[in-house]
């Protein structure tokens, strides 16, 4: 139990990034950097390992808290490898990303400045794409991060052809999971006094790592290369914007371009079946949530759809998924909150490739 109360894992200088000390990246995905007005930002790119789909809507993957491009590797290789064209960003402060200082990080970047840096990746990969429009991924609060930047007016220029929240800050507020987090780890608030309130705190050891992340059977030298990578410290300010509800669903959904009157679902809620923070029941009300409002919209005629079947069961592993009323929720077999790294991370990236399949 005291293992865990050490600094070994906290950071309180940014990293020295230079072009000879990035990671290295697996064979398939290329690195760009997109110029914004703080300082560069990393794109990862999984290139096609065979021809790519003609006109294929782009997929862009974006991190949660502590996370990076990096946290996509599997996925990026996974599509590129199918033809399909998809990108990763790093906000600032995270992975290859240019850094903030460890006191304008933490307490002085908001959930709104993070969100101008994803909205200028999207730019930058429709640019490459003529324009098209992506199918925005966002895992935790990344997955946030997504809502509301379609729900803010101040956004109202950003569309998406479909929208997956994979064990996503729900929309509706986040107190209730880290609530769930607190009663995981009885020890959180001593342990963020002891560490001077740093961020990172939470997940300061790869035995708290493991527990609020993973199951119990990733194996130990994926879980250290994991806490090695996790960003050096995280902001404040951008969790708390969204501990309350953040979210307008009537504002969301008419900026998904996919909706029409052949069913197409044009949401996907996927969550980790054993994730101990966004947990299913988290999970559920998320997707029933856009399922309500979808059913409002669709009525007063403000989206095109058609809910007259339903929420139904959809055949996959687990049997836990559903499909209806304009939202697909599914899950990952014995994978916790990062379903996208866990052992059984595949069964999730071929779920998010039958939703995309059928916008």
């Amino acid at each position: 139990m005291f293992d865990t109360f050490t600094y070994r894992f906290l950071h309180f200088r940014r990293p020295t990034l230079t072009p000879s000390s990035l990671p290295s990246l697996p064979q398939g995905i290329e690195r760009f950097f997109v110029d914004t007005p703080g300082g560069q930002i990393e794109v990862l790119h999984g290139k096609p390992s065979k021809q790519a789909r003609h006109g294929a809507t782009p997929l862009f993957f974006v991190h949660g808290g502590m996370g990076g491009a990096w946290v996509w590797l599997e996925y990026l290789s996974f599509f590129a490898s199918r033809g399909i064209p998809c990108y990763a960003v790093s906000m600032r402060g995270h992975g290859s990303s240019w850094h903030p200082s460890y006191l304008r990080m933490v307490y002085f970047t908001t959930k709104r400045m993070l969100a101008d840096d994803v909205v200028a990746a999207i730019k930058w990969v429709q640019k490459r794409h003529d324009g098209r429009e992506v199918v925005y991924i966002g895992h935790s609060s990344g997955g946030g991060l997504g809502q509301y930047i379609l729900s803010a007016p101040e956004f109202g220029h950003v569309k998406v052809n479909g929208l997956v929240l994979a064990g996503a800050v729900p929309g509706f507020g986040s107190l209730g999971v880290y609530i769930n987090w607190w009663r995981l780890d009885p020890w959180f608030s001593f342990r963020m006094i002891f560490h001077g309130w740093h961020p990172n705190s939470p997940l300061s050891h790869p035995v708290l790592t493991r527990r609020v992340f993973f199951g119990e059977q990733l194996p130990g030298s994926y879980l250290m290369k994991f806490q090695q990578r996790a960003s050096r410290y995280e902001s404040f300010l951008w969790p708390l914007g969204m501990m309350s509800r953040f979210v307008k669903p009537e504002n969301l959904l008419p900026r998904i371009t996919s909706w029409g009157a052949n069913k197409v679902q044009g949401i996907m809620v996927l969550g980790g079946e054993i994730d101990k923070i966004m947990t299913i029941p988290v999970m559920e009300k998320l997707a029933n949530t856009y399922r309500e409002s979808y059913t409002g919209l669709v009525a007063q005629k403000k989206i095109e759809g058609d809910d007259r079947d339903g929420v139904k069961k959809l055949l996959g592993d687990g049997g836990k998924d559903t499909v209806g009323q304009g939202v697909r929720c599914c899950y990952v077999p014995g994978a916790g909150h990062h379903l996208q790294n866990d052992v059984t991370w595949e069964i999730g990236a071929q779920k998010l490739l039958a939703f995309y399949e059928q916008l």
